[in-house]
């Protein structure tokens, strides 16, 4: 039995992509950590990307992310603003210090090599390959979505020293645990038996607070996304429409003010999508996000838990946060090990499908649904996500990627909307079956349709017109 913890499945990264950015980042960590030589020895490094990650790997920031983790920064800890100085740099210079210490030629034109053949194992595959003066060593990890790596003799996470009171791999044997009981209260005990409680409540805290700052920086930066496709940022245009709070204080003072905001029905509409779309403004920019479960999908989870403190619950507190973020968590733990997480492997289904159907089952329990209708709102959320194709223009998490967090959440909403006002006993499809058809829709689905930019709205509407 695999194990996820709530905290796999919602990590602090780097945009743009969980995949193609944060995975070959940690890619590049763990290769440098994992060296048997000192890394005085290593004269030269090369990097090979294979399938998805060098068809879309330019647009996805791959390069940069390579780069930035083989000098060793982390990418959970990194400030964004270091990134565009330290490329620079290596570019200017034809030099890397790796891991911070030994200084290497290095070229992006040269050391990163793009190969547009798909390895068997996965879609996005990344080679790397350290030379000395007498020697090669070589590893290739495989990115497999929401920043999850591994080799191809292991699986990405398995925790065997632990062990869980609750082995989960389907909805069917999360509901065997729930017998009065919340769905939250069954995650957090298996998080208790990982983590101690301290500990999670602090992981809990600084996940809440990086997405309660990337909606910041997206409701009030304005301006172009880079890329080269002259997308103008559009979560600042819709905060001043919607008379966001000003002379703000501090993120808490800001949360505040906007939960005294009165609000009506299109108001909704709008706030939702102005607080999907700011984040995902903000992943577009190489900013720091959380994977929910991607960062492709990161505006979903949080823009839903903020309506849910904005419109339906002025009380709520950390309490509900902690159990929003443990049940979005187990859910999309539940399609990882069900199907997939991966854009390359099976669309935009299991990235926008995925993280709304994560938000519909949290926002359902705290709106006083029962474990099964928690269930049948995750259900409902990705029934109507299924066959989503990725294609992005420019190979740019972009367009259509931005809006689709908007439409992801507010899908999620109804959702819940729908789960509650429904008998689980009538349901005539279960969460596990939508499970198993996503994963059937992903095996079915084109490969041009999957993350390669060579299909859909990446074909017909040409990056160069935009």
């Amino acid at each position: 039995m695999e194990i996820i913890s709530v905290f796999d499945m919602l990590k602090i990264g780097i945009g743009p992509s969980s995949s193609h950015t944060l995975g070959p980042w940690k890619a590049a960590n763990r290769f440098l950590q994992t060296l048997n030589i000192p890394i005085k020895s290593v004269v030269s490094i090369s990097v090979e990307l294979f399938g998805s990650l060098s068809l879309t790997g330019k647009g996805h920031a791959t390069d940069i992310a390579v780069v930035m983790g083989l000098t060793g920064e982390i990418p959970e800890e990194i400030e964004p603003r270091k990134i565009p100085t330290c490329i620079a740099q290596v570019k200017t210079e034809g030099k890397l210090k790796l891991n911070f210490d030994q200084e290497i030629p290095f070229s992006f034109e040269k050391n990163i090599i793009y190969y547009k053949h798909f390895l068997p194992f996965h879609p996005n595959g990344i080679r790397f390959t350290a030379s000395t003066l007498s020697d090669e060593i070589s590893e290739t990890y495989y990115s497999i979505g929401g920043g999850f790596i591994c080799t191809e003799s292991e699986n990405s996470i398995e925790k065997d020293s632990k062990t869980i009171p609750y082995p989960i791999q389907n909805g069917l044997e999360l509901l065997t645990y729930c017998k009065a009981r919340k769905i939250s209260d069954v995650v957090y005990e298996n998080e208790l038996a990982l983590n101690n409680k301290e500990n999670i409540d602090l992981q809990i805290e600084k996940i809440w607070k990086t997405m309660l700052e990337c909606m910041y920086i997206g409701c009030t930066t304005g301006g172009i996304l880079p890329g080269g496709l002259n997308v103008k940022r559009r979560a600042s245009e819709f905060y001043t429409d919607l008379n966001g709070p000003e002379n703000i204080l501090n993120l808490d003072d800001w949360l505040y003010k906007l939960r005294k905001t009165e609000v009506k029905f299109r108001q909704i509409l709008k706030w939702v999508s102005c607080f999907a779309i700011s984040v995902n403004e903000v992943n577009a920019s190489l900013g720091k996000v959380v994977t929910a479960p991607t960062n492709g999908s990161s505006g979903v989870i949080p823009a839903v838990l903020m309506y849910y403190l904005m419109i339906e619950n002025h009380h709520a507190g950390f309490e509900e946060i902690k159990r929003f973020l443990l049940v979005a968590g187990e859910i999309g733990s539940i399609f990882k090990k069900g199907a997939t997480i991966s854009a390359a492997m099976g669309g935009c289904q299991a990235e926008i499908g995925v993280s709304s159907a994560m938000a519909a089952a949290a926002l359902c329990e705290l709106q006083g649904g029962t474990p099964e209708q928690v269930l049948v709102a995750a259900e409902k959320a990705m029934e109507h996500h299924l066959g989503l194709t990725c294609d992005p223009i420019g190979g740019l998490v972009q367009i259509p990627c931005i809006e689709r967090n908007s439409m992801g959440a507010l899908k999620a909403i109804t959702a819940a909307e729908l789960a509650l006002g429904t008998d689980p006993k009538e349901t005539k499809v279960p969460l596990d079956k939508v499970i198993a058809t996503m994963w059937e829709t992903a095996l079915d689905m084109n490969l041009k349709y999957k993350e390669t930019s060579q299909g859909g709205l990446a074909v017909t509407v040409n990056s160069v017109d935009c």
